[in-house]
């Protein structure tokens, strides 16, 4: 039987090291690995395979979806649980199918949103260089107890409701927001937008990017904060405007800013951009701020959730081929 050949592209060595592994459970299945990610130029490299391999930060809109199926692709495998860089209704008219990971270790990214959400509160961000520079001087470092406080966190499926368990171990009231509550988590209260926004001291975002979901933090939902909140984004970028929320920093309404997305962070995402001018301010404004801590969309980044994610996509590819793919999994 021949093997299901699939072109991995913008491979990174945590993505070869944990596929590596994954694949000696998979001896029906090749992959090839590129460096370059997908892209006009790059879409004929994939002739002759059965299958391409992307990641969030990939070009999956219209024109590279054409480019593959003049290639005789009919399967993309994202290797993540975000979709919303993929044209859909374009891979429908193609005829491709799309296959995610929908969940592969939630506590991993919801571990990330406390560790933010810890780091900006205590300042470590600003320690850590201090110590190294031989300040030993404790001004600007005063932070704020967890234990007693209340965490708002937006949108409560595997991700969130990690984070709200995360909260409650902490001795935090724990309160939310979801179209849809997890009936599992008897500890919460679920409580409207608008309660969630005025009573929180930390508010963390776990929902989806959808045309509804973006810009839920825009000028008009910050004015509604307390005062001195922390805001933690781990979800997806543009849940925030981010020119409102520069304004409500300069206002000192926030206590501290934690991200690891955030808008307009494409060409930024896995890259060493240091010796580069970067296109946009926004990163730079960002990280001029001193209670504001931002990360290279990493939150999913541990060995746990790697392997997670390398077995889910190769099962994918496999389900594929026998016709089995399970419907949680399928985005088209």
């Amino acid at each position: 039987m021949d093997k299901l050949r699939i072109l991995f592209y913008d491979t990174k060595k945590y993505d070869r090291d944990s596929f590596e592994k994954a694949i000696k459970e998979y001896d029906d299945i090749h992959i090839d690995y590129l460096d370059a990610d997908l892209s006009l130029q790059t879409t004929s490299l994939a002739k002759g395979y059965d299958a391409v391999c992307a990641f969030v930060s990939s070009d999956v809109s219209g024109d590279i979806l054409e480019g593959l199926a003049q290639n005789d692709i009919k399967l993309v495998l994202m290797r993540c649980a975000g979709f919303n860089n993929v044209d859909v209704d374009k891979a429908k008219e193609l005829g491709i199918t799309v296959l995610r990971v929908p969940g592969y270790s939630p506590e991993a990214v919801a571990e990330h949103a406390m560790a933010l959400a810890l780091a900006v509160n205590r300042h470590i961000h600003k320690g850590y260089i201090k110590v190294r520079e031989n300040n030993f001087s404790l001004i600007g470092l005063t932070g704020i107890n967890f234990f007693g406080k209340t965490a708002g966190i937006v949108g409560t499926g595997k991700i969130g409701a990690a984070m709200c368990r995360i909260c409650k171990g902490f001795g935090m009231k724990v309160i939310a927001y979801d179209m849809y509550p997890n009936k599992d988590l008897d500890f919460v209260e679920y409580v409207d937008f608008d309660t969630l926004l005025a009573q929180s001291d930390l508010i963390s975002l776990h929902c989806p990017l959808t045309p509804e979901t973006k810009h839920l933090i825009c000028d008009k939902t910050i004015q509604k904060m307390k005062d001195n909140v922390i805001l933690v984004n781990t979800s997806r970028g543009a849940l925030i405007k981010t020119e409102d929320l520069i304004s409500g920093i300069r206002a000192k309404k926030f206590f501290g800013v934690g991200l690891d997305v955030y808008e307009e962070e494409t060409n930024n995402v896995f890259e060493n951009r240091e010796d580069d001018i970067l296109e946009t301010s926004i990163t730079s404004r960002l990280l001029s701020f001193p209670n504001v801590i931002v990360t290279s969309h990493q939150g999913f980044l541990t060995e746990e959730a790697l392997l997670s994610i390398s077995h889910t996509t190769l099962k994918n590819a496999r389900d594929y081929a026998n016709g089995t793919v399970e419907q949680s999994n399928r985005v088209c």
